[in-house]
């Protein structure tokens, strides 16, 4: 993704998290916002477009200051953990192995999910909350927590979102 903006530069080049310096325009009219609450820390973006772009793509993105201030934020649609959901071609079964289960970095619950996947090859909400005697809300939290670890992927919409392990 690519974006322009026309800018009065306090500085050219490229911008980081360890050399960004936020600079306001008006500094009056930024506080005043901030504190009724219809802004966030200035600078707070650049600290999530750095964490955030890695989840969708694992670069950087790119700040250019200058007369003509430019992002670049890399995304990639096979690299990104929501990628699979909603995608209608099941997962092959040709998937995790039995010693990743074992993973002392796994937890309990997350141990008991990938098992049942391992056997069954799909798991539903109602039966991550079965196995594993969670709510609901912390179902789904630990199937995030499985997503993000490039484990599982979900498939499907909603209440019809079933989840399978991730392919070798």
């Amino acid at each position: 993704m690519y974006v322009e903006n026309a800018n009065r530069a306090a500085r050219t080049g490229l911008i980081t998290p360890d050399n960004f310096e936020p600079n306001p325009k008006n500094p009056i009219i930024a506080s005043f916002f901030r504190n009724i609450g219809h802004s966030d820390q200035l600078g707070s973006g650049v600290h999530n477009l750095f964490k955030y772009s890695k989840y969708y793509s694992g670069k950087e993105p790119e700040l250019i200051e200058g007369d003509v201030f430019k992002i670049i934020v890399p995304l990639d649609d096979e690299y990104s953990f929501d990628a699979q959901i909603g995608k209608s071609n099941p997962v092959d079964k040709t998937l995790i192995s039995v010693d990743r289960i074992a993973d002392k970095t796994l937890s309990e619950n997350e141990r008991k999910v990938l098992k049942y996947l391992k056997e069954n090859g799909v798991i539903v909400s109602k039966t991550v909350k079965e196995i594993t005697g969670l709510s609901a809300t912390s179902s789904r939290d630990l199937m995030k927590k499985l997503i993000l670890k490039r484990l599982v992927v979900a498939v499907g919409e909603k209440k019809n979102r079933e989840y399978r392990l991730t392919q070798k």
